[in-house]
């Protein structure tokens, strides 16, 4: 009786191990399919940036915006500064303010395009005291880099609404303003330090190290589990199996 139940836990205990080091060795797997993952769109980025200058004509006669994602641009038009917004709770340099969002008519098309122009300190002793923004006049061309529309942080309803707001929502914004705004992008303006804003952007970072972070994570998880089976269930019995019982 006493054998048989300690082949029942024996068996119960390597059931338990195989299950736990097949899990966790195939969620190493799939995190380092993941990487490869990253790794291609980091390749993709690499090679849309190399690629030539668009101007507003070329960007406004591409069929699929989207294709233009991360691509350099050099883009002349018209500010619509009334337009502008201040999304809030956004860092640079280690530091919270505003990143301040500008539509911008393209020359030859009429195409309307967002921009983010920079970041700008805000006011903490009165939020809705708005930093001053300089939107030269007239014709303009800016350089920047296609993007994805700003990124969207969590916020309550109604946070994004009026000129200080949480998010920017690109459907959205169009039928608030009237505009008829390129759907999927944006422009993420490059040029140097200006009208009162900084532009010190983080470079695309598609976070390959993160995923091979948790794949070693996973491994080792794996090797533990089979480390302690082995120990315990074969190499520990053995040890402590008296010589007289081995020998007989």
């Amino acid at each position: 009786m006493l054998l048989t139940s300690q082949r029942l836990r024996f068996w119960c205990v390597t059931a338990a191990a195989v299950l736990v080091a097949t899990g966790t060795a195939a969620l190493g797997l799939w995190q380092l399919g993941r990487a490869d993952q990253k790794l291609a769109l980091q390749s993709a980025i690499q090679t849309q940036a190399g690629q030539t200058l668009l101007n507003a004509q070329t960007l406004a006669a591409l069929p699929n915006k989207l294709d233009a994602v991360h691509r350099p641009a050099s883009l002349t038009g018209v500010w619509l500064p009334e337009h502008t917004v201040f999304l809030d709770n956004r860092s640079m340099l280690g530091k919270t303010g505003f990143m301040v969002v500008t539509p911008l008519v393209l020359e030859g098309s009429g195409q309307v395009i967002v921009v983010q122009r920079g970041w700008v300190m805000r006011d903490f002793s009165n939020r809705t005291n708005l930093p001053k923004v300089t939107t030269p006049p007239g014709r303009v061309t800016i350089r920047g880099r296609i993007a994805p529309p700003p990124s969207k942080l969590y916020a309550f309803k109604g946070a994004d609404e009026g000129r200080i707001r949480q998010n920017i929502d690109i459907q959205d914004f169009s039928r608030e303003t009237g505009l008829v705004l390129l759907a999927g992008v944006s422009v993420l303006q490059l040029d140097p330090a200006s009208d009162g804003l900084l532009r010190d952007w983080a470079r695309p970072n598609v976070g390959v190290e993160k995923h091979y972070g948790y794949a070693f994570q996973w491994f080792a998880l794996c090797a533990l589990v089979l480390g302690l089976y082995i120990w315990f269930q074969l190499i520990r019995p053995l040890r402590n199996t008296p010589r007289d019982a081995t020998s007989s």
